[in-house]
């Protein structure tokens, strides 16, 4: 009875556990079947008719199969393994799931022939077969797991690699190898190299002229080869001496026509002369003073010399010098710049004859425009005896547009005439290389004479100019400068231009609504006299002039394009007789016309360009004289107009601020005069319709 009691208890134990598992408790089930069929819980135990070792072994055998199964059943619990999850995986693929083999295992076992030992024995291969195949999935498992750390090495071993070979590039570009080959695609601020620039041998090597005129004067009979008859002229006008660059460059031109003017020095074509040097050097009596004395001697008038200039008012002032110094030579001076008429001006020129048209010129000063005309349209009028072309403010003739009037003149002296006779002799082609037909018979040579205070240094602009073997007289270098300890420093080694020794500099920042009353300070509160004031336009000009004129307590002008050219004569002859104090003017008077008496420059409007700037400057501390420059510049032009300055080598202007109650006295006077101002403007427009 108590072996039965057992046998049930550990049965329910098991079939409680196994009710997760079917297939299991269907095995159980058979088993109990198996012990209990046809017997009672007495014949488990010691029957009467028993033997007790034979009851004893059965009992042992019971429980060893239910410590069987409960260890299976706490197996079967525990979570699978990736192994054995594949494997039950392709056992479900195959069709045969566990359950199902359970259940034929169970029908195997149902019959009840089989004896105890049989299903022992089963059970034994059953349990070798599945430890077996467990071994196997264990192998698996740790084969997968190995070759996982064999991936996982080789993928740490490859990342290390890839840090070691980033950690050398980047320590290669740290520390480059010298290598003549540049990488591209380098973000880095470097500091950007300045390129030098590749200009010609006479660019590069010029003659220096000094810049100081008041040290470096030259007695005018210290210059070599000036004629008596020319000093004598220079002392009856008053000049002594010789500024730095007559000295330099009177005797130069002389030089190349030391054998006349019909041909050059030996037989050779005489070199070309560029000349840069501050405003009023004395440039013009530079180029005057040698071309006169090399036509003294000529006895048949031609045009000898031609003198081309960018605006009527500088023609007028050049053939004024040209005037004073040929009075008495007998050589003829015809100013070309469209003041009188078309036919007055070829009356001047040419004279037709029985034997054909003769000229009444040896020299020429003329504008651009009305020259041309005259090359076209004048019968009789020739250039092809002209034996020097001076191009004064040569700068602005290239920028201008007037190339095309320079091509006309070479073309027209070289033109070959139709005339026969002895005037063959002398025609001339235009040069070429050296040969001995070119060199067998004279020619006069055309040499070209360049002036400027801006004059560009670009090869490519002078290359228009057709210039042959050129020599440069300049005055923009760099000085030394001696220090107290005995070192020599170079002062001025980025200057571009040179501006006149006796200038000061300054600027004044404004706004725009107060810059006239800026202007009225100057002239009313600080006294300024003879002040030559610079717009940028004709129209601001006149505005500005109405304006201090409707303001009144000022002696004002205006000059400017708009005005006819005999007005504009005497309004300059005021100006420098002292009657006006104050000329307003456009950029008209800012090129080489020398103002006399100028004490004060006023930029009203801030240049845009450099040499704006430096030809308006000019007009003042001219000859070794003092003289003073005002920009009013506005405020957000600051930065520009002193950069500007700055890049041209500029560096010596002040900063001359203006405090607004100064203005204040002048403000209601101020207002009247704006309302005055609206008044005319309306009445010139109406006049204007009208």
């Amino acid at each position: 009875m108590e072996l039965g009691n057992r046998q049930l208890n550990c049965f329910t134990q098991v079939a409680k556990a196994s009710k997760r598992n079917a297939g299991f408790a269907s095995i159980l089930q058979t088993w109990y079947f198996m012990l209990s069929g046809g017997a009672g819980p007495e014949d488990a135990g010691l029957s009467p008719g028993g033997e007790p070792g034979e009851g004893k072994r059965k009992r042992e055998g019971e429980e060893r199969l239910c410590a069987q199964g409960q260890k299976k059943l706490k197996k079967k619990q525990q979570p699978r393994s990736f192994s054995e999850e594949r494997a039950a995986t392709e056992e479900a693929a195959d069709g045969s799931t566990p359950s199902k083999k359970k259940e034929n295992r169970r029908k195997s076992k149902v019959p009840q022939e089989r004896t105890e030992a049989d299903s022992e024995q089963e059970d034994r291969s059953n349990l070798k077969n599945k430890s077996s195949k467990r071994k196997k999935r264990d192998e698996e498992t740790e084969e997968a797991e190995t070759r996982k750390k064999e991936n996982s090495e080789r993928a740490e071993e490859n990342q290390s690699t890839k840090d070691e070979l980033s950690l050398a590039a980047s320590e290669e570009e740290a520390n480059p190898p010298p290598s003549s080959l540049m990488v591209l695609g380098d973000y880095d601020r470097k500091p950007v190299q300045k390129v030098q620039p590749f200009i010609p041998q006479w660019l590069a090597q010029p003659k220096l002229v000094q810049k100081r005129i008041k040290d470096n004067l030259v007695p005018i009979r210290d210059v070599p080869g000036i004629h008596p008859r020319l000093l004598k002229k220079l002392q009856m006008n008053g000049i002594e001496s010789f500024f730095p660059v007559q000295a330099e460059v009177i005797p130069a031109i002389l030089q190349s026509a030391s054998n006349g003017y019909l041909m050059g020095q030996g037989g050779y074509r005489p070199k070309d002369i560029c000349v840069s040097a501050p405003t009023g050097s004395g440039k013009t009596l530079s180029f005057v003073i040698p071309i006169v004395q090399v036509l003294l001697d000529r006895v048949v008038c031609q045009v000898r010399a031609l003198v081309v200039l960018p605006t009527k008012e500088l023609a007028q002032q050049v053939s004024k010098v040209f005037n004073i110094y040929t009075d008495g030579t007998g050589l003829k001076v015809v100013l070309i710049t469209g003041q009188k008429s078309f036919a007055k001006e070829q009356e001047m020129l040419v004279q037709k004859k029985v034997t054909g048209y003769c000229s009444l010129a040896d020299i020429i000063v003329a504008t651009p425009g009305r020259l041309t005309d005259h090359i076209s349209q004048t019968p009789g009028f020739s250039l092809t005896q002209l034996r020097f072309l001076i191009v004064d403010e040569a700068d602005r003739m290239i920028d201008d547009m007037h190339q095309n009037c320079l091509n006309q003149i070479v073309k027209a002296a070289f033109q070959v005439e139709n005339d026969s006779g002895s005037n063959m002799l002398f025609q001339r082609t235009k040069p070429g290389p050296v040969t001995a037909a070119s060199s067998c018979y004279p020619q006069m040579p055309l040499q070209k004479l360049l002036f400027s205070a801006t004059l560009t240094q670009d090869p490519e602009k002078l290359q228009q100019l057709d210039l042959f073997q050129p020599r440069l007289f300049t005055s923009v270098y760099s000085e030394k400068k001696t220090l107290g300890d005995g070192t020599e420093t170079e002062q001025d080694t980025n200057k571009k231009y040179t501006l006149p020794e006796g200038l000061s500099q300054c600027y004044v920042p404004c706004d725009l609504n107060s810059k006239p009353l800026l202007l009225l300070h100057f002239m009313l509160t600080m006294k300024f006299t003879r002040v030559l004031c610079f717009t940028n336009s004709r129209e601001a000009s006149h505005r500005l002039f109405l304006l201090v004129q409707a303001f009144g307590r000022v002696a004002v002008a205006e000059f400017s394009s708009r005005l006819p050219p005999n007005e504009r004569q005497r309004t300059m002859k005021e100006f420098e007789q002292g009657k006006i104090q104050l000329l307003i003017s456009t950029d008209a008077t800012a090129r080489g016309i020398d103002v006399k008496g100028v004490n004060y420059v006023i930029n009203y409007d801030a240049p845009q360009f450099i040499r704006t700037y430096i030809h308006r400057v000019g007009r003042t501390a001219r000859a070794g004289k003092m003289g003073v420059a005002f920009s009013l510049v506005l405020r957000i032009q600051e930065r520009r107009f002193l950069r500007m300055l700055k890049d041209a080598g500029i560096q010596d202007i002040k900063k001359h601020p203006v405090k607004g109650n100064s203005l204040k006295p002048l403000l209601q006077q101020y207002e009247e005069a704006l309302c005055k101002l609206e008044k005319t403007v309306k009445n010139e427009r109406a006049q204007k319709r009208a």
